[in-house]
């Protein structure tokens, strides 16, 4: 195999099936009405609100049925009626298996609603609220663990689902591929040859571009390992927090499972000033290229100011956690100290996710993304 060039048409990988989502070459689709670029600005938001807040299966080739398909409530729900930690593990994995894709899913729909600018900014938000999630999790946890039994995390889990899921039910395709074939057959027409061949040549498919590709690019492509690599190393420190967060604000200061829970508000707080500064970042280097190059596309570098502001600060947010975490200091300093991990956190996740997506574009930017979430997860 060839390497693979960014930001070209290369044939380094031509034995590989192309999972490039603009596959359709359609004049007339730009125009469309049916085309989510040309909604209006209300159901434009309304419909990047949906995956950014709930997605339950993994993308194929029809985003809608991503979006109402609620398996993982049920297997929430037979969670909480578990007799045994057996039943109670299995039915965790199978809830997570079709609840596992939100970023996979909500980056792909932002795509094809958003242009330009607000492709990268829709991004940052669907990634700040996932990074959130987790310590929002842990927050709510921690009070329900001290008030009621544990059968209630299950039911929390299983009533904010249930009605994030009604709000998605509303959500329409934005994908052109089935909009077009479905299109097509209503009218009687030829239809567009479907994404994923049927039989065999579709589990090989499946196979060559969603574990041969990622994997291959993970190995062979400095980009996507170093990337994939610190976006690892970030991503396992915010879990850690999640263990050590519990254990030393109990043993050291004294606090209850709530207080525990209460104690995780620094990392959404600080996703938040991160999301901010992502944004304020992406205009000031795009306003200053605009000015000095104004025929020049921006390069793809441009999107890596966020990691270099992120990179310091993740290092000097775990040192101040360290050395303030004890008794003689104030519990609030510490909690400041997760607040500016989880800022730096989202500098460097979303700049380099962002970077990869730019620099591999289309064809080969999805496949980056996997490497790097399979590398981020297998840490």
């Amino acid at each position: 195999m060839e390497s693979i060039t960014p930001n070209t048409e290369t044939k380094g990988m031509s034995h590989l099936p192309d999972d490039s989502r603009h596959e359709l070459d359609l004049p007339e689709w730009s125009v469309d009405p049916a085309n989510a670029r040309n909604w209006s600005l209300g159901k434009k938001l309304y419909n990047t609100a949906v995956p950014s807040l709930l997605c339950l299966l993994v993308r194929t080739a029809d985003d809608s049925s991503v979006f109402i398909t609620p398996l993982a409530l049920l297997f929430i729900l037979g969670a909480g009626f578990a007799k045994n930690l057996a039943t109670l593990a299995v039915c965790r994995v199978l809830a997570g298996i079709p609840i596992s894709a939100p970023l996979a899913v909500g980056a792909g729909t932002i795509m094809d609603i958003w242009t330009g600018v607000y492709t990268n900014r829709g991004v940052v938000l669907l990634m700040a609220i996932a990074f959130m999630g987790p310590a929002l999790g842990s927050l709510v946890g921690g009070w329900i663990a001290e008030y009621k039994n544990w059968p209630w995390s299950q039911w929390t889990t299983l009533f904010l689902g249930a009605g994030i899921w009604i709000f998605s039910l509303f959500a329409q395709e934005t994908y052109a591929g089935p909009i077009i074939r479905r299109r097509a057959k209503k009218l009687g027409l030829p239809a567009p040859p479907a994404p994923i061949p049927r039989g065999l040549a579709g589990l090989r498919f499946l196979v060559m571009v969603t574990l041969a590709r990622p994997l291959y690019m993970l190995f062979t492509e400095p980009i996507v390992a170093l990337c994939s690599l610190y976006a690892s190393l970030n991503f396992s420190v915010l879990f850690c927090f999640l263990a050590s967060v519990p254990l030393i604000y109990s043993t050291t200061y004294g606090f209850s499972l709530g207080q525990c829970g209460l104690a995780f508000i620094g990392i959404p707080v600080g996703c938040i000033i991160g999301t901010i500064a992502l944004i304020l970042i992406d205009s000031y280097t795009l306003t200053q290229h605009r000015t000095r190059n104004s025929d020049v596309p921006p390069p793809p570098e441009r999107l890596l100011w966020g990691a270099m502001v992120g990179s310091p600060l993740m290092p000097a947010s775990l040192f101040w956690f360290a050395w303030t975490a004890r008794p003689a200091v104030h519990w609030m300093s510490s909690i400041t100290a997760t607040g500016l991990f989880a800022c730096s956190n989202i500098l460097i996740f979303v700049s380099t996710a962002l970077y990869l997506t730019n620099v591999y574009g289309a064809k080969y930017g999805a496949s980056a993304l996997a490497a790097n979430g399979l590398l981020r997860y297998a840490v």
